[in-house]
């Protein structure tokens, strides 16, 4: 999860922590656990808005190890579809993404877009 905060927030900077879990799927109350730790961390700044939210922006650090990190996520995808064709690779992501976005609603932090 930690991964999937920092990439987000990688791809948009400045994320209130609300929207942050919208965009990965998680309760709220999760997230600011999760970014408070990332905080403790130094990897995440966290500063304080209007109406209590929390604005969020990654440290320079987090830069330099998603670069280092990014090549060994790509690794681990293609290792794991190592067996199958690139038609059938694609056709179980598409199911996947299609039986959960069928699900999401029922999920306790649906994803919103």
């Amino acid at each position: 999860m930690q991964y999937a905060i920092l990439r987000m927030l990688d791809e948009c900077p400045g994320l209130d922590q609300v929207t942050l879990a919208q965009k990965v799927a998680l309760d709220t109350s999760t997230a600011a656990d999760i970014a408070a730790r990332l905080e403790n961390k130094g990897w995440i700044v966290r500063e304080m808005l209007p109406r209590r939210q929390r604005c969020l922006t990654r440290t320079p650090a987090v830069q330099a190890m998603l670069a280092r990190l990014t090549p060994s996520v790509r690794d681990l995808r293609d290792t794991l579809f190592a067996g199958m064709s690139e038609e059938d690779a694609v056709n179980l992501i598409r199911l996947l993404s299609k039986f959960v976005s069928l699900n999401n609603q029922q999920s306790r932090a649906p994803l919103e877009a």
